[in-house]
């Protein structure tokens, strides 16, 4: 566990700071009882694959199979709260007006928590959209307000009568645009990124704390585990999240 030093290091590393980011991965969520998207493959759905339930391909496919197992993970989700790491980033927001936090997660435990302006490089699983996107891309539907047929599953866009599907990016999709171009812009603009729980594998979420270094950013991570962006780390806090975090924003308003 980080020893108290690392922490009051780190503290000093923020309080310098002009221009905060925070990059989240699924670590985080994890500890609010969120499981990763491997770990929700358990029970009923342990049997089948990733290229089964999260892709274009499969939802073409078997579209009543893919809408069901998203409907389990929203449940899931439903069930989770904010743990003190996602309270403690959004805290972070009083030091940090500019304050922005990318995400790697599907769900809006930031946002419950209270952190604004979130980017969602993966989607945000709490919304449906067209799967045709005939209005524009996303094409939101607000699933709760239309008439469902209980056969009708998924239910249909009321535009163009294409399938809704998660707003979420699947296996084979690229990222938003808007998303990936906005979580670029704050890497390039940051002078501090704090990299929490994530294991720095996926791409291109992967690629900002190296955009951030490049451009002369403090790197802090926070992971109980080494990570594929230790390397590139001026700190390394080894904890979860929610044990840490609370404590940097401790030490942070104790010297401010």
């Amino acid at each position: 566990m980080t020893d108290e030093n690392l922490i009051q290091q780190a503290a000093a590393i923020l309080r310098l700071a002009h221009h905060l980011a925070v990059l989240t991965g699924a670590g985080v969520s994890k500890e609010s009882g969120v499981p990763t998207f491997r770990d929700a493959q358990e029970g009923l759905w342990a049997k089948y694959n990733a290229e089964e339930l999260a892709t274009p391909m499969a939802f073409e496919r078997s579209p009543k199979l893919v809408w069901d197992w998203y409907e389990y993970r929203r449940e899931l989700v439903r069930q989770a709260k904010p743990n003190p790491g996602h309270v403690a980033l959004a805290h972070l927001g009083q030091y940090f007006p500019a304050l922005r936090v990318i995400t790697q997660n599907v769900d809006d435990l930031h946002e419950q928590a209270g952190s604004h302006n979130v980017i969602h490089l993966h989607g945000n699983l709490a919304r449906s959209k067209c799967s045709a996107n005939c209005q524009g891309d996303p094409t939101l539907i607000d699933v709760a307000r239309l008439t469902l047929d209980s056969d009708e599953v998924p239910p249909r866009c009321p535009h163009c009568g294409a399938y809704v599907r998660p707003d979420v990016v699947w296996f084979h999709e690229i990222l938003p645009a808007d998303a990936i171009q906005d979580a670029t812009l704050v890497a390039r603009l940051c002078d501090v990124m704090l990299v929490v729980g994530t294991s720095g594998l996926v791409h291109p979420a992967a690629s900002l704390p190296q955009i951030a270094k490049q451009r002369g950013a403090k790197i802090i991570e926070v992971n109980p585990v080494d990570s594929a962006i230790t390397p590139l780390a001026d700190i390394k806090l080894d904890g979860p999240s929610g044990l840490i975090i609370p404590q940097l924003v401790e030490a942070l308003e104790a010297n401010a």
